[in-house]
């Protein structure tokens, strides 16, 4: 299984108060959410009325490329017309396929096992 998660900061030059960035945040989470079916939400920078961080994480089988979906989403910002894409970052985790899924305390999953 391998997990993305990214970070975008973005800058909405038209935003005069927390409501009209939070319109523009929201239509693109929304749109975000649903063509690429990752989730996303506002993590940083919410009492900014220009400025806004926007976290992203998808799921995908062993083999899945993510990268691409998240250079899409970035592409989607960017060209979005309302915000402007300032810098973004993602880490992929792979968390292999073998191996026995182990509890929170190191003990073996005993629904799995």
């Amino acid at each position: 299984m391998l997990v993305a998660v990214a970070v975008y900061e973005i800058h909405i030059p038209q935003a005069r108060s927390l409501k009209d960035k939070r319109a523009v945040i929201r239509s693109l989470r929304d749109r975000i959410r649903s063509k690429w079916e990752v989730s996303a939400a506002e993590v940083g920078h919410q009492d900014l009325h220009q400025r806004a961080r926007l976290g992203v994480a998808a799921i995908a089988s062993a083999g899945g490329n993510l990268e691409p979906i998240l250079e899409k989403i970035a592409d989607t910002i960017d060209a979005s017309g309302e915000a402007m894409l300032t810098g973004w970052n993602f880490e992929l985790i792979d968390f292999g396929q073998d191996g026995p899924l182990t509890g929170p305390d190191g003990g073996h999953d005993e629904e799995n096992a």
